[in-house]
């Protein structure tokens, strides 16, 4: 690959860190092309963008947005696939579901979800447990409408009991 080669893809890497708020790295050793290309189908369907990359070359993207990959070390060795997303619980749960029929592969490394770095198994099942933006604010409406739920569920009631 020549120099103007990786400039171009680091440019391209720097602007794709730069639309998505979460990414997720994975080790894609071991994963023939068959379950490579399964994952990335996965992956468009969900909305989820996946490349594998050189590991240098991620380090100078994030470099290039001011990103500071020192939490994301031990992450960035061996072969490396991202995930993109704007969800941050999104591809966590997709690898989880694509678990079910790959053995745990890719692994997960690490990643980066609303600026803070979550590296190892332990991160990965906190990671699959995090809602989503939708999630937390469906909730809130849910809290919210059931005292007025109830409100109006005794005002009936005794609006029945007054007519008998």
């Amino acid at each position: 690959m020549t120099r103007e080669e990786k400039a171009l893809i680091i440019d391209q890497l720097s602007v794709t860190f730069a639309e998505s708020p979460t990414f997720y790295i994975t080790d894609v050793e071991g994963m023939t092309v068959a379950q490579v290309n399964q994952l990335r189908k996965l992956c468009y369907t969900k909305g989820i963008g996946y490349k594998v990359i050189k590991n240098t070359l991620i380090k100078k993207a994030l470099e290039k947005n001011n990103i500071d990959h020192v939490p994301l070390a031990k992450a960035l060795k061996g072969s490396s696939g991202v995930m993109f997303s704007t969800v941050g619980n999104a591809p966590a749960k997709l690898l989880k579901e694509f678990y079910k029929t790959s053995k745990n592969k890719p692994a997960f490394k690490g990643a980066s979800v609303a600026q803070d770095f979550y590296v190892g198994e332990k991160a990965f099942d906190s990671l699959v447990n995090l809602k989503s933006r939708e999630e937390m604010i469906g909730e809130i409406i849910g809290m919210l409408q059931s005292p007025a739920q109830r409100v109006i569920s005794a005002l009936v009631r005794s609006k029945e009991g007054s007519a008998e």
